[in-house]
């Protein structure tokens, strides 16, 4: 398997360097869209997914190129849903079916399903994944079967049924198409490790290992550390959670730092330290309910409720008001960050900080940030 995936690197790096290259020309990335997608999503390389879309997306869109457009924003709400900008992926998604309705092309379900996976709140959800991988299969998608596996792994994981999502996840695993196979190992390391399998976890874990390493992203080193981390104890644990949280922090992917504050929040509560756990438990909880991630956010909320800590329906209403990036900011300015410091966490600059802030100040009736720690205090 190593030599496997070397030479696989070793074919898809220069690749990659190459079509990062030609998608420097609008006119070429709209040719390359595909390939590169799929090349940088088995590298796990967010950086290139993001510069990718946003240019093809921008080339599509000044040719009016309406052939390529909705692939474009297909790929661009995936950016999205990665990074925990639902609503933006919603809104590109419904852009793109409608676009594909009046060109009469071929369907794209691969963005819709991802953000229906990551959502888990649709009952109807396994069965939607299911038949859109049957209906893509049906024209010639070969990919369609390891995708809806991995993306049920993460239905299932998100809801807690630890079982199911492992068999999904190995059955995606058994796919080595581009960017299917990395994925769902991470998803069977997390239902091994919680669904009472680590054997299962860890020889996931091995592939992943090569997988993941391989890729050497911020991205791919953090979700391998937060994979070790589910399988370890004690110090090396910690130290692996805390580098799983800082490589992500600096990645665009915020969906997986918000799953790796909750694992780790799952795994302090479990050894018993309790305020720790309530830390990680509680960022994990503002984010993935911020994003609309509604099982993970209920898996953390569950977390919290054995700790004594409830999490009252007045809370839910108020962050129901604020977008994902609005919630996260509040509660970094309650805990006494500044815009520089808050910024520098968030990749934006301290302008957009303060902007972000006067909308929550007017969603919350707040005109300060010390009420607005009080406000949040009572919530």
């Amino acid at each position: 398997m190593a030599a496997t995936i070397v030479s696989r690197v070793s074919l898809l790096k220069p690749l990659l360097l190459a079509l990062r290259n030609r998608a420097a020309h609008e006119d070429d990335v709209m040719r390359w869209l595909w390939i590169a997608w799929l090349v940088a999503g088995d590298m796990w390389d967010d950086e290139t997914w993001y510069s990718l879309t946003e240019h093809t997306v921008r080339a599509a869109r000044t040719v009016g190129a309406l052939n390529v457009l909705p692939l474009a924003l297909s790929y661009r709400a995936a950016v999205h849903v990665h990074a925990g900008e639902f609503d933006h992926a919603s809104a590109l998604i419904d852009e793109s079916g409608n676009l594909i309705e009046v060109t009469g092309n071929s369907p794209l379900g691969y963005a819709p399903l991802l953000l229906l996976a990551w959502r888990g709140e649709d009952s109807r959800a396994a069965e939607l994944i299911e038949a859109g991988a049957r209906e893509a299969a049906s024209w010639g998608e070969g990919r369609a079967t390891g995708l809806a596996h991995y993306l049920l792994a993460v239905l299932y994981n998100g809801l807690g049924r630890h079982d199911e999502a492992l068999d999904h996840a190995e059955r995606g695993a058994k796919y080595e198409d581009l960017a299917v196979v990395g994925y769902s190992l991470k998803e069977l390391v997390e239902a091994g490790a919680l669904g009472g399998r680590p054997e299962a976890a860890a020889t996931a874990l091995h592939r992943l290992e090569e997988h993941a390493g391989a890729g050497g992203t911020e991205w791919a080193l953090g979700i391998l550390a937060r994979s070790r981390a589910l399988l370890s104890d004690g110090r090396t644990a910690d130290l692996l959670y805390q580098e799983a949280i800082e490589r992500l922090r600096h990645s665009r992917v915020t969906v997986h730092l918000a799953r790796t504050h909750l694992v780790c929040g799952e795994w302090l509560r479990r050894a018993n330290r309790r305020g720790e756990a309530r830390e990680h438990l509680r960022l994990a909880f503002d984010m993935l309910h911020g994003f609309g991630a509604s099982a993970f956010a209920e898996r953390a909320r569950r977390g919290l409720g054995t700790l004594g800590e409830s999490v009252r329906q007045r809370e839910t209403d108020a962050y129901e008001a604020l977008t994902a990036q609005e919630a996260h900011i509040a509660r970094l300015a309650a805990v006494g960050k500044t815009n520089v410091e808050i910024g520098a966490e968030l990749f934006i600059g301290p302008r957009t900080v303060e902007w972000h802030l006067r909308k929550v100040f007017t969603k919350l009736d707040v005109d300060s940030r010390t009420r607005l720690g009080a406000v949040l205090e009572r919530l």
